[in-house]
């Protein structure tokens, strides 16, 4: 009877912090960069590195989820195409129900649900 020993290799992965421009960067090498404007992106990334300093929870960047995840809107007039008058009103409705990242006085990102 043959013994059959598995080999586990333990890897170990090297972590970068990046600036803004690097994530900017990280965009157009996924061919992502019109999936925010500029301002989106800058505020997203603000957002994220909260987080990281609220949390102390590091967050590894992965340019394709943040674009399935999170979804920019100019407007709530053009936030209610997708979601509705009804169940969100004002903007604070939405904030009660998913992360909310202001952009300015009328565009902002949510946490896609």
């Amino acid at each position: 009877m043959w013994k059959i020993y598995k080999k586990i290799i333990k890897t170990k992965q090297m972590k970068q912090t990046i600036n803004f421009t690097q994530f900017i960067d990280a965009f157009i090498n996924y061919n992502r960069q019109e999936q925010f404007t500029y301002k989106g992106k800058k505020a997203l990334f603000d957002y994220l590195e909260e987080y990281e300093d609220g949390t102390g929870e590091e967050i590894e960047l992965d340019i394709i989820a943040l674009c399935c995840d999170y979804t920019e809107y100019d407007s709530l007039e053009e936030f209610w195409l997708d979601y509705g008058k009804e169940d969100f009103p004002h903007k604070e409705a939405i904030e009660w129900h998913t992360e909310f990242i202001p952009i300015d006085d009328d565009a902002f990102i949510i946490q896609s649900f």
